[in-house]
This record gives C-alpha cells, sequence and structure tokens, in this order.
C-alpha cells in the first residue's frame, strides 16, 4: 500500500477564502492546505485539534464564572492576562489563545469609550449589561473588535492581543482569508497581536455581539492550567493606542501587557521603563 502523502492542487484564492469562510471540519482542513501548499495530511484534523474539556487532576480546564467577570473595569482588565479565550466550532474544532494584551475603557467619565457621557447606543448595548457580556463591534466597516463589559456602568475590557496556544493552522487559514493573494505566511506570533486579528483568527463574529461568556456554548475564556500568575511587576501600565484625539485620557494607563511577550502588539519603552522588570520574569517562546 503506497504511503505517499495526498497533496491538493492549488485552489483559486476566491475558492479557498469561501472554503475557509463557510468549511469546518474537512472542507475546513482542504481549504487550509490548499492555502499553505497542498499537504492534507500535515493539517490537523477537528478531532486533533480538540483537546477534551473535562480533564483530571491538575490539568483540569477551569471555565471562568460571573464572579471573574464582576470586578472593575481596571481589576478585569488585568486579570485577563494569562487567560485563555476559548472559540468552539459546531463540528468540535477549539481554537485556544492567551491573553496578552488589554484596554481598560471605564464607561460615561472616560472620553474614549463608546459609552462616554453615559450614552446608550443600539451599537454599544452590550456594555451596558451585566459583567462577562460580550460586545463585539465593526470598525472601519470591515474588522471586528471584541470586548467584554465589567463593572461599572457602561465599561468594558477590550482584547488587544492573545498568544496561539491551539490550532493555530486553522486561525492562519482564517486570517489567509482576509490578506491579500501571494502574501507572507504569517508566524504564530503574529496571528492574533491586534484586536482585529485575534478576532479574524478565533473567527469571532458579530452575531456573539451581547453573549453572556458564562454560559455561551461557542466561546469562553478558561483559567490556564499552567499558569502561575502575572505579578505586578510582569505588567506594563501604558497608554492605550488610537486614542490620541481624546484629550488627557489618551495618555490614561489603561493599557495592559505582560512584559517581554513576543505576542504584544504594540511596545511602550517609555511606559516599560518606569516599571522595572521582576528579576524572575518568566520567559516566552512563541
Amino acid at each position: 500500500m503506497s504511503t505517499r502523502k495526498r497533496k491538493l492542487p492549488l485552489a483559486s484564492k476566491a475558492k479557498a477564502d469561501d472554503l475557509i469562510n463557510r468549511g469546518t471540519g474537512k472542507r475546513l482542513q482542504q481549504a487550509i492546505a490548499s492555502q499553505e501548499g497542498g499537504d492534507v495530511d500535515a493539517v490537523k484534523t477537528p478531532n486533533e485539534l480538540c483537546s477534551p474539556y473535562f480533564l483530571t487532576g491538575s490539568m483540569k480546564r477551569v471555565r471562568l464564572g460571573q464572579d471573574f467577570y464582576d470586578q472593575p473595569c481596571v481589576n478585569l482588565a488585568k486579570a485577563f492576562l494569562g487567560k485563555v479565550l476559548v472559540r468552539r466550532h459546531a463540528d468540535g474544532v477549539e481554537l485556544r489563545g492567551r491573553v496578552v494584551e488589554t484596554e481598560a475603557y471605564l464607561g460615561g467619565e472616560d472620553k474614549a469609550s463608546h459609552s462616554a457621557g453615559g450614552k446608550r447606543t443600539e451599537r454599544n448595548m452590550a456594555m451596558f449589561m451585566k459583567p462577562g457580556t460580550i460586545y463585539v463591534y465593526p470598525i472601519y466597516g470591515i474588522y471586528l473588535c471584541m470586548n467584554i463589559s465589567s463593572q461599572g456602568e457602561g465599561a468594558a475590557v477590550l482584547l488587544r492581543s492573545l498568544e496561539p496556544l491551539q490550532g493555530q493552522a486553522v486561525m492562519r487559514g482564517l486570517r489567509a482569508a482576509k490578506r491579500r493573494e501571494g502574501a507572507r505566511a504569517l508566524k504564530d506570533k503574529e496571528l492574533c497581536n491586534g484586536p482585529s486579528k485575534l478576532c479574524q483568527a478565533l473567527d469571532i463574529q458579530r452575531r456573539f455581539d451581547r453573549r453572556d461568556l458564562v454560559t455561551d456554548a461557542e466561546v469562553w475564556f478558561e483559567r490556564d492550567p499552567e499558569e502561575a500568575g502575572a505579578g505586578a511587576q510582569d505588567v506594563v501600565s501604558a497608554p492605550r493606542v488610537g486614542v490620541e484625539s481624546h484629550g488627557e485620557w489618551a495618555t490614561k494607563p489603561l493599557r495592559f501587557y505582560l512584559r517581554g511577550h513576543p505576542c504584544v502588539s504594540v511596545i511602550n519603552r517609555d511606559a516599560e521603563r518606569r516599571t522595572q522588570p521582576d528579576l524572575h520574569l518568566n520567559t516566552y517562546d512563541v
């Protein structure tokens, strides 16, 4: 019996993009193979990508409950660092990424927030719902960003960057569908290093807006079984990105990231100099 690996002819970008956007399971596997050079067997199947949710002993993953989300916005933004975002598809494929960068938006008083002045709209309603509610909004008409509501009227945390942990081949295929034909292959650290990039890579869709992370079957957060906990010296506090037009609120240190992590979207050297690193800081290899 022949042991030669099966090859796929390279599909047109339009066809591959369509498969990635609509396909799950074997269809998605084939689309990724087409994008990456045609080796179907080199792409993991859904069963290989999906690890059991109920594990035993010290390796058991713990889904975060209501108590975790029900805390002040700045506290929640810091608490998210090191936690794992999980996106589960209908066929069982689970994509996972560890949070390494967040931003806090404090509600009515925060001039850079969508809820500044206490304004409620159809778009930002999730920011006023119970802590742990997903707020997904579009930017530039084509990209999405994911936020989570916290304590405080209209307050929410923006997810800025993740470290890919599981399902990188699928993430790469989803990102490729949004990139120009012939673009270079993305490194793992580039898959989720931005708020819109992580939504593309984990297939976070507009329909997730106003969903409850405590009970949702398609997206949730877990406590990483290997998480040691980020110490205060491991976290950098810096001004938020893209809010330069909002006066004093543009300079407030409401962005938080893990020092030295390669998946952080924007490094702020001035902010890092103001906080000296812990001598026992963990190193990261992505």
